[in-house]
């Protein structure tokens, strides 16, 4: 095995125990929009504000999503033990439409858990799974627990938005607020089925 692979499982063995239950983040975030604050260093209005956003709609998509019934039998037939290790902040809107779907696919599964980890707090695991050399969040890890392997990683985008935003800074340069508006109503159209599609794939069930 890689120096590089064994570094990685080493951090993901010391940092599943730092993680939240996906309820426990939720309450964090609530609380947090209640009272005017975001997780991380930065207490700006800005990200205070994204912070209540998403807030709005994880509790949206934790009522509307639902896993559709031949999808759920195959999540059920999962038979290793999974921990899906997610970096998440509170102010991130592409976390707030990607977690509640995340925790219904590990609610489905009784061998899938799901764990969430505050990126700034945690930047060894952070910079352990970078994505094109960029801090993005969200960013899932998936660890086997019961073969002590890292089986896949997803993320900060399901796969449709990722190419949209590529294709967006191929033109502009950059992520023009038109755009930011454009991904937002891409995200409620879709109504989580290319995350949904994009993990199934993850864990060669499609």
């Amino acid at each position: 095995m890689e120096v590089l692979e064994k570094n990685r499982l080493k951090i993901i063995r010391e940092y599943i125990a730092k993680g939240m239950d996906y309820a426990v983040y939720r309450d964090l975030v609530s609380q947090l929009a209640k009272s005017g604050k975001t997780t991380g260093p930065e207490q700006t209005e800005a990200l205070v504000n994204y912070t209540k956003l998403g807030e709005r709609r994880m509790t949206r998509w934790d009522k509307t999503f639902k896993i559709p019934e031949g999808i759920g039998e195959k999540l059920k037939s999962v038979d290793k033990e999974l921990v899906f290790l997610v970096l998440s902040e509170s102010w991130c809107g592409d976390a707030a439409a990607s977690l509640p779907v995340l925790n219904k696919i590990a609610d489905t599964s009784p061998n899938i858990t799901l764990s969430v980890i505050l990126r700034d707090e945690n930047l060894e695991l952070m910079d352990a799974f970078l994505t094109n050399g960029s801090r993005s969040i969200p960013k899932l890890v998936v660890w086997d627990k019961g073969n002590d392997a890292i089986i896949g990683e997803w993320g900060p985008r399901p796969s449709i938005a990722t190419q949209m935003v590529e294709d967006c800074k191929r033109m502009h340069g950059k992520l023009t607020d038109e755009f930011k508006q454009e991904l937002q109503v891409w995200y409620n159209k879709n109504k989580g089925q290319n995350i949904l599609e994009d993990i199934l794939e993850l864990l060669t069930l499609k």
